[in-house]
């Protein structure tokens, strides 16, 4: 059932991404244009809702990175034969993932409060728009490692019974 929800979760997060990446392309396209054309007038304002919407590109790829098991994570040993090794390579992993996630979440969320306080000269957007990506995916980031590390426990456990 959690597993469920979490990749229901996670391909909603792939569809925002696929969403977010595309309204990329308008700010920076008419960023290119202005520059390089006298079609439009130089926009400022572009260039931050374009940082605006890449802040939340990067974390939200993370968050999905995550789930898959494709971010922060770079294998130094060979993969590992047994089921102990396995649950280790994966577990140490997972714990180093779910501990930098929980910092970032504690932390984001001090962010956050400064970027409430702040104003984009431009855009007059509130900063926390982009700030709470933070401690979100922090968040998000710390349960699907978790869930990833129950996973890794529970295959360890019937790799065990099945040996038996």
């Amino acid at each position: 059932m959690m597993k469920r929800v979490l990749d229901t979760f996670c391909n909603g997060l792939r569809v925002l991404l696929g969403i977010l990446v595309a309204a990329l392309a308008i700010p920076v396209g008419l960023q290119v244009i202005s520059r390089y054309t006298d079609l439009l007038p130089p926009y400022l304002w572009t260039e931050e809702l374009s940082t605006f919407i890449f802040v939340w590109v990067v974390m939200i790829g993370s968050m999905v990175a995550v789930w898959d098991g494709t971010h922060f994570d770079v294998q130094v040993l060979p993969d590992a034969k047994t089921p102990l090794g396995i649950l280790l390579q994966k577990g140490v992993v997972l714990v180093l993932v779910a501990g930098f996630a929980l910092i970032f979440f504690w932390y984001g969320i001090e962010y956050a409060k400064f970027g409430a306080l702040q104003e984009s000269p431009m855009m007059r957007a509130n900063k926390l728009i982009t700030f709470i990506s933070v401690p979100i995916a922090g968040a998000v980031w710390a349960i699907f490692s978790l869930y990833r590390l129950a996973e890794a426990i529970g295959e360890y456990r019937t790799s065990l019974r099945a040996a038996s």
